[in-house]
């Protein structure tokens, strides 16, 4: 798993986002991502090294017009060129949280997902659980390899 985002990982990113610009402020890198179009615009910040209480981690984290979401302990990320989105993933035990960014300034979260639901047989899940496991299953190759891992 990633040790903390390094500028090529910001670079590469940034360029799947389109970002507007990137910046590096102090201990984390920022970057504006902007759908004119749309009217929609969005900063992702994302942090190699944060405290979170008593441990550090991988933090990222986004600012939209009407949200702020927040992915603590990333453990990784993969970048899709193909469908302009980055999906950011924390694994905790059998529990996966993702947060995915879009070139089109959206996002979308998915937290606490039953890991064996992204391996699952799509056409069986209902509509509304369909997409966690869909979303989340890009990131499949990054994941830790242990399947008996323990509930924390």
């Amino acid at each position: 798993m990633s040790t903390g985002f390094s500028k090529d990982d910001i670079d590469k990113i940034g360029a799947i986002l389109g970002a507007a610009s990137v910046s590096f402020h102090k201990d984390h890198y920022r970057l504006k991502v902007a759908n004119a179009e749309e009217r929609r615009n969005l900063v992702l910040e994302l942090f190699p090294e944060a405290t979170l209480g008593k441990t550090r981690g991988m933090l990222v984290v986004v600012y939209t017009g009407n949200s702020h979401l927040q992915l603590h302990n990333c453990t990784g990320y993969v970048v899709s060129d193909e469908l302009g989105e980055v999906t950011f993933v924390s694994e905790t035990g059998k529990k996966l949280s993702g947060l995915v960014v879009e070139r089109g300034a959206s996002c979308s979260l998915y937290a606490s997902i039953n890991r064996d639901l992204i391996s699952s047989d799509f056409t069986r899940l209902g509509v509304e659980v369909m997409l966690s496991g869909v979303a989340l299953s890009l990131a499949e190759e990054i994941l830790s390899q242990t399947d008996d891992q323990e509930e924390p």
